[in-house]
């Protein structure tokens, strides 16, 4: 009797030192997801600041060269060199074409993002054709659509920017309603098919990268989305679907 009594007692034991192990664990664990969520969420930040500087280095850089290009015409006009002054207008406008990257979609967070990473593109030497509509009344939330598209952007530049051939490098962006859904589409050149594993596709940009494209199917299956990759030799895709 004495025996049972000892070897409940032990078992007893093992059990509450295996569910206290497994509380340590656990805890543990969350503490390691929260500080890679944060890690993450810091990254982010830091590449959107970069990005809206970009845009607020350009904008200083026109407002800087104004007065100088209005100098140049009324100087060809006082000059009566009407034709000089039509050139450089002209090639003046053909400039700011270049970089005129606004896009408005209908939802001020979506343009930010859009914008943002459009003008980044653009400083590496990126071809941006972008077209895009986001209705006023959304079921996804704000931020979790521009975590989407934002990811789905960089992945995009990642792969554009490992062709050396400058004139190569195009990505294309499309957001629009189809049916009952919120279509989104970013379409890249790429040098190669890219690497997959049975969790997804690889991306050589680290953890925290992968990290991101993990969130991307996460965040449509949370909202009963729908997710279609495409990798061709020289082009890649993503489709994401989003009921509205």
């Amino acid at each position: 009797m004495n025996n049972w009594i000892l070897l409940v007692i032990i078992l007893s034991c093992a059990a509450i030192v295996i569910v206290g192990t497994v509380i340590i664990l656990r805890l543990y664990i969350s503490k390691l997801v929260d500080k890679k969520i944060f890690a993450f969420q810091n990254d982010i930040i830091t590449k959107h600041c970069n990005e809206v500087d970009n845009i607020y280095r350009q904008m200083r850089g026109w407002r800087h060269d104004y007065h100088n290009h209005i100098q140049a015409v009324i100087a060809s006009l006082a000059l009566n060199q009407y034709s000089e002054a039509s050139e450089y207008l002209r090639k003046l406008n053909d400039d700011l074409a270049s970089v005129d990257t606004v896009i408005k979609t209908g939802n001020i967070m979506v343009d930010a993002i859009l914008n943002s990473k459009i003008s980044l593109a653009l400083n590496k030497k990126i071809y941006v054709n972008a077209k895009a509509t986001v209705p006023q009344e959304l079921k996804i939330s704000e931020i979790d659509l521009c975590v989407i598209v934002g990811n789905l952007i960089d992945n995009a530049m990642e792969a554009c920017l490992k062709l050396p051939d400058e004139s190569e490098r195009r990505i294309r962006i499309y957001v629009g309603i189809f049916k009952n859904y919120l279509y989104i589409s970013v379409a890249n050149t790429a040098g190669g098919k890219i690497k997959r594993s049975e969790t997804g596709y690889i991306s050589s940009k680290g953890e925290n990268h992968g990290f991101g494209l993990m969130r991307v199917d996460k965040i449509a299956a949370k909202y009963g989305g729908h997710v279609n990759r495409q990798n061709e030799e020289d082009a890649f895709a993503t489709e994401i679907m989003l009921p509205l």
